[in-house]
């Protein structure tokens, strides 16, 4: 069956918002990286996801089963962690690594960011470097946000993409001023939301059996459904009932297209709510348990333990430890 043109784009851009509703960007790390060959930064921070954005010069994007890409003049990177890559010329050994810390040190483990500091973040082997580009690495990812953003390719390029929020994030990268890094990471999510927004706007994008499920009308609704009211008592005959398809028809559609049926997608969201919601710390047992639709702390503690193995109480002890 085909379905319009519009409403096929309204379903994509719900999708969008289910994305972006996770990864937001806190106190994240961005710098204005300024190279001349010979130059290789290996990266191996494990970020859950970097923006890069080429202003100057070439560079190639290389990971270890190979698979790279090079970027040019005004394209735009987004890279999803946690598999390390080289980011460099292209063709030399790797000279500076970078850890989870967003250290940078040398192959021999010397100290580089002040060596090669070069003013208000920005960091480079040479001020006047042909190879200029803008670094926006967003920080630990919640489970609700990476669940998510594994559904998307491990690299995106979107080619000569001439937002204007290109040149401001250039700007103000680049300014010492209060509430500056408040600034950047709502301009990085900003850059962040319109390319991939164009990237779902490509045949490329096509190919994501996430977007086919958020896309399809069906499947689609049923994921809307749960995303945005977890706390529902949902069944599958509901769901099928707002979905106005038959039960058999949404379990069938929904297996085919997700990879697992609705009652498990539904309780694997729920449970990676309630993992984001006990690493905040400020939340009792029996306030997440409502808040994700459990009827209390022993149900959600049952339901966390079958199948994480390990109950929320310890869950939120490892983190503190």
């Amino acid at each position: 069956m085909a379905y319009p043109l519009d409403f096929m784009f309204n379903r994509l851009v719900d999708a969008l918002g289910s994305v972006l509703n996770g990864p937001r960007a806190m106190d994240a790390f961005l710098l204005r990286v300024v190279m001349t060959p010979p130059w290789s930064i290996r990266v191996e921070d494990q970020a859950p996801l970097t923006v890069v954005v080429a202003v100057s010069g070439t560079a190639t994007i290389a990971f270890d089963d190979g698979e790279q890409a090079t970027v040019f003049p005004g394209d735009v990177a987004i890279i999803r962690g946690p598999d390390p890559y080289t980011y460099g010329d292209g063709t030399s050994p790797v000279t500076a690594i970078i850890d989870e810390g967003q250290h940078c040190v040398s192959v021999d483990g010397a100290e580089l960011i002040d060596a090669m500091r070069l003013g208000i973040r920005s960091w480079g082997n040479s001020a006047d470097g042909e190879s200029v580009s803008l670094v926006g690495t967003y920080g630990v990812a919640g489970e609700v946000s990476t669940r998510l953003l594994n559904a998307l390719p491990r690299l995106i390029i979107l080619r000569d993409n001439s937002s204007p929020l290109i040149d401001l994030l250039g700007t103000e990268i680049l300014r010492d001023a209060p509430g500056q890094d408040v600034m950047l990471d709502r301009l990085l999510d900003l850059v962040l939301i319109d390319s991939l927004r164009s990237w779902f706007a490509t045949t490329e994008s096509s190919g994501s059996n996430w977007i086919a499920a958020e896309s399809d009308p069906v499947v689609g609704r049923a994921l809307t459904l749960i995303h945005n009211n977890p706390q529902h008592p949902w069944t599958v005959a509901g769901l099928a009932t707002q979905c106005a398809v038959s039960r058999a028809v949404l379990a069938k559609r929904f297996t085919e297209l997700v990879g697992e049926s609705p009652m498990a997608y539904l309780t694997e969201w729920r449970l990676s709510m309630a993992a984001d919601l006990i690493a905040g710390g400020d939340r009792t047992l029996d306030a997440v348990a409502a808040q994700v639709g459990y009827g209390g702390a022993y149900a959600l503690s049952a339901a966390f333990k079958r199948v994480r193995g390990i109950s929320p109480r310890d869950y939120r002890r490892s983190l503190a430890g």
